[in-house]
């Protein structure tokens, strides 16, 4: 085959290479517009897994390159006057030039034609080619020629940063962050070889332009940077080896994703590889990393496929669905870390000590969890572990490592002995409301299996407020009573708390249980459905009336009287429900509020209703318990609410008198699009959490200890509500504790002689997965 590679850099050099290895009698000429020996930028970092990918596929490069390596295993943290370290991390890197020199040299060993100081245009410039690897960057030129094929994704990000280098060695990987009179600033420093270090600056827009950096030359930049970092750099100069560059040096990073990675152009086929389809924030350090897995799966595919022109559409087509999943994992933890260092002034810098703020910036990428990090180094995360129990109330000395779960949690005259919720579920099996023997196992049984606070699901406050037949409500005294007995029984029984969420269903009310049809409307005994405004949930839904100031202050009432009834009951919290498309997220979303009077239109005037609800039922609840509310903080549509929304409505309950938010998201509207994923709600609550500065619980793939105690430890969530796992098992919490060795967890007294057994088991599924003998 002729195969031409545009762009000299990682993925192209290394393509070339591998295939003129494998396959000599290919003619393969490598195309680069700078000088031979020139490169922009400083370090890159390697991972282990691509560099035992390397070693398989090309034993010689490999050796060189790892013969270049400087290898750390340490991270370390310069925060508020502090220096904290780590171990165990493991990177490994090499400088980009010297990266480059030795591809180079390689690919002139085998027979590859590289070709200098060439600028091309366009892919038409080689009509003798089969396969033209598009390598030419972020900004390539044979991406742009094709829009309409590749359907790039580009987006210009926040934060400015500018690559430098310096002659201070620094031994381990140092993250340093300094405040200015108008903004933080973050250096990613790591050394490349013995003499060297990446120093990398970075800031947010806002902080940039206000220093005047925007007008700055490159070496006034230079001068501001070691004056910001002299501490750090100690003597030392910053260095630059971009001098071509005219005016600023200061970049914003461009994270692209691409629809479409390959193009038949009529003569030849073309395909992007590397930052020309992809690309991966330094924040992770996996640009270089992606560019040359991207070399490996295309030669590996022509492997399979044979080295033949023929063979090319179908190896293209591979190799694109087999990256295109590595790359997603890659960009998602990349997207991650990013966001972290994007918003690190506005919600951790100032909020955080710097034991959590070292924690939390570890876990940016949400790849490292907790027992990730006691893998890597024990003695340091258990040393965190005590400062954040001694922080909950835990005397260290007395009660041993505590994980972070398993701390307790107070608000108001409320104490939880551990950080987990059972979330509330709709159950859909009341008889007119009324709470039966169902509901009395379903809550007591998970009171039991360990969680701090149990809730039975949306409690309605009138007949109308119903989603089902089936739903649970505190409208009467009948309700009132069958309740009792169950929160008698968690208060008796079990060192659970259980709350109440008070609810109503609005316009996604009068519709079938569950497993008779999700959100379709009653055939028969259905009842007038209110809104926000008059919009149905389904097209075929029933249409809502838009709520009058008469039907406001009946609801008010309704929910006034509920609280009223839970206070008697006895239930130690109560929540309401401004979630999930239900009446009073109608209220809150654009999507299901178009009213134009003063209760739509404006943040404060959509929040008016709700908040009007929530002071209300403050008025009668018990001054010495919390009160929780839900939010959507994400309607996952265009148009709808976004996580800002969500802060500046949390913000409006927190200054009425908000203990708590249940930050989930969606089911605003069915058209929605959320994205799923580990934690993918989580995010909100962090934001909500650390920005607005009220205490939060993180929902949504929160399923096991590692999760929790991740979340609870960076400072992301105060509690985890946990759905579906407390489905399959009621003792979700006491198992979890089992399988991380935490002893001090309490067992029903009842059930106290299986606890060994059980744990015998897991210390031999252990054993056998480890391949020790039992």
């Amino acid at each position: 085959m002729r195969i031409v590679c545009i762009g000299g850099g990682p993925a192209g050099l290394y393509f070339a290479l591998l295939m003129k290895r494998k396959h000599p009698a290919h003619q393969i000429t490598v195309v680069e517009r700078n000088r031979p020996f020139d490169t922009f930028g400083w370090g890159v970092v390697f991972s282990d897994a691509t560099m035992q990918s390397m070693r398989q596929w090309d034993p010689e490069t490999a050796s060189t390159i790892e013969d270049a390596f400087n290898h750390w295993d340490d991270i370390e943290l310069i925060f508020k006057g502090r220096k904290i370290r780590t171990t165990g991390h493991g990177f490994v890197g090499i400088g980009r030039k010297k990266m480059l020199n030795i591809l180079q040299n390689r690919c002139i060993e085998l027979g590859v034609e590289l070709v200098f100081e060439r600028e091309v245009n366009s892919d038409t410039e080689f009509p003798d080619a089969d396969l033209i690897i598009a390598a030419d960057g972020v900004n390539s030129k044979i991406r742009l020629k094709y829009p309409e094929v590749f359907r790039p994704d580009l987006q210009v990000r926040n934060n400015r940063f500018i690559w430098l280098g310096t002659d201070k060695v620094f031994e381990a990987f140092t993250f340093d962050f300094r405040k200015t009179e108008h903004g933080w600033f973050q250096a990613h420093i790591y050394k490349f070889d013995a003499e060297t270090s990446t120093f990398i600056v970075e800031t947010t827009e806002e902080t940039f332009k206000a220093h005047g950096l925007d007008r700055a030359d490159q070496d006034q930049s230079i001068a501001f940077c070691e004056k910001i970092f002299a501490d750090t750099l100690d003597g030392h100069k910053l260095l630059t080896n971009a001098r071509h560059l005219r005016g600023s040096a200061w970049l914003n990073f461009n994270r692209l994703i691409c629809e479409r990675w390959s193009h038949f152009n009529g003569n030849s086929h073309v395909v992007l590889m590397g930052d020309s389809a992809h690309t991966a924030h330094f924040a992770i350090g996996s640009g270089t990393k992606l560019a040359i897995d991207d070399a490996i799966e295309l030669t590996r595919q022509f492997e399979i496929a044979g080295h033949d022109a023929k063979n090319i559409p179908a190896v293209l087509a591979a190799y694109e669905e087999v990256r295109r999943v590595d790359v997603a994992r890659i960009q998602n933890a990349a997207r991650n870390a990013m966001e972290w260092f994007e918003v690190v002034g506005e919600r951790y810098a100032d909020q955080l000590e710097p034991e959590q703020f070292m924690y939390s910036m570890l876990t940016r990428s949400q790849r490292i969890s907790h027992e990730n990090l006691r893998l890597r180094d024990k003695q340091w995360l258990e040393g965190y572990e005590r400062w954040l129990a001694a922080r909950a109330g835990v005397d260290p000395a007395t009660s041993g490592v505590v994980p972070p779960m398993f701390t307790p949690f107070k608000l108001r005259g409320l104490t939880l002995h551990n950080r987990i919720v059972v979330s509330p579920m709709a159950m859909y099996s009341a008889n007119d409301g009324v709470p039966n023997d169902f509901h009395m196992v379903h809550l007591g049984t998970r009171a039991m299996g360990g969680a701090a606070l149990v809730f039975p699901e949306m409690t309605c406050v009138s007949p109308d407020a119903r989603i089902t037949p089936g739903c649970l409500g505190l409208w009467n005294d009948t309700q009132a009573e069958a309740f009792r007995r169950i929160v008698d029984f968690v208060h008796n029984e079990t060192g659970a708390k259980i709350g109440v969420q008070l609810g109503h269903a609005g316009r996604k009310g009068a519709t079938k249980v569950a497993w008779e049809g999700i959100d379709q409307p009653l055939e028969q005994g259905a009842w007038p459905l209110i809104s926000a405004s008059a919009l149905p949930y389904l097209k075929h839904s029933s249409v809502p009336r838009e709520m009058t100031r008469a039907d406001m202050d009946r609801v008010v009432a309704d929910f006034v009287a509920a609280a009223e009834r839970a206070a008697q009951v006895g239930f130690d919290i109560l929540e309401l429900h401004a979630a999930h498309g239900y009446l009073l997220s109608s209220f809150l979303s654009p999507l299901t509020n178009v009213r134009d009077d003063e209760y739509g239109g404006s943040h404060e005037n959509r929040a008016r209703f709700p908040l009007e609800v929530f002071r209300a039922i403050r008025a009668v609840w018990p001054e010495d318990l919390p009160i929780s509310v839900r939010l959507s903080t994400h309607d996952w549509h265009e148009g709808g609410n976004t996580p800002e929304d969500a802060a500046i409505f949390a913000q409006m309950f927190k200054d009425a008198g908000a203990d708590l938010i249940d930050c989930s998201s969606g089911q605003v509207v069915k058209e929605e699009k959320p994205v799923y994923g580990r934690l993918f709600q989580t995010p909100f609550s962090d934001k909500i959490r650390n920005e607005v500065g009220i205490p939060t619980i993180a929902v949504g793939a929160i399923s096991e200890a590692d999760h929790a105690n991740s979340i609870i430890a960076a400072g992301r969530a105060d509690l985890c509500a946990v759905a579906r796992p407390h489905l399959a098992d009621p003792f979700f919490v006491i198992h979890e504790a089992a399988k991380i060795g935490f002893k001090p967890q309490v067992w029903p007294k009842q059930y106290l002689s299986a606890r060994g057994q059980y744990e015998a088991n897991l210390a031999r599924a252990a054993a056998e997965a480890a391949g020790r003998p039992r």
